[in-house]
């Protein structure tokens, strides 16, 4: 039975459930039908963050053109350019014992492809969720549905894996941005 999250709720991973080492997360959303003319390309992509809450390196930024990081521990499964059909649109996959010990958070946000030139932003966007699902049992362990809270931003943050105290965790963190994906870059540490 998944735990579902509200935004700001953070969960233990690892510690209930023992062995635990091979996790995927799935995001997904839907887009409502008034979109202006203009298709709807969202992105899932990945920031592997340091004791200071930074990307090393644009090595620690994992997208659909950089697809493994973490010395092969973290692999997005590719991009969804429409969104359409059932389930998760992206996923991407993370060996928990295996992401090095300096990349303390692994943090998943999903932005909008061109969302200034098509005027686009997450109000347009419903039904967008994460889940952690355990990747040898495929049973959904956590599932943080983000709701309707958001108008105007091109971006969010939607949760992290962090460590604590030798174990994983889940942190449900739904921020929106302005700015899409140049804006996470930039407060990640990296040149845009």
């Amino acid at each position: 039975m998944a735990i579902n999250l509200s935004k700001g709720q953070k969960v233990d991973l690892t510690k209930s459930n023992p062995g635990l080492t091979n996790v995927i997360v799935g995001l997904g959303w839907d887009t409502n039908k008034y979109d202006g003319g203009q298709d709807f390309d969202l992105d899932s992509s990945v920031f592997l963050l340091n004791s200071s809450g930074k990307a090393s390196s644009e090595a620690d930024f994992v997208f659909y053109n950089n697809t493994v990081g973490a010395a092969g521990a973290v692999e997005h499964t590719g991009d969804n350019k429409t969104g359409e059909g059932e389930g998760d649109d992206e996923q991407v996959k993370v060996n928990l014992s295996t992401v090095p010990s300096s990349i303390e958070r692994v943090t998943f946000a999903i932005t909008i492809h061109d969302a200034e030139a098509r005027g686009q932003n997450f109000g347009q966007v419903s039904n967008s969720y994460v889940r952690i699902v355990n990747g040898d049992t495929n049973e959904e362990l956590i599932r943080y549905d983000l709701g309707e809270d958001f108008s105007i931003e091109t971006a969010v943050v939607v949760g992290e894996l962090y460590r604590h105290n030798n174990e994983w965790k889940f942190n449900a963190i739904g921020s929106g941005y302005q700015g899409g994906l140049g804006s996470l870059v930039k407060d990640f540490g990296l040149d845009a």
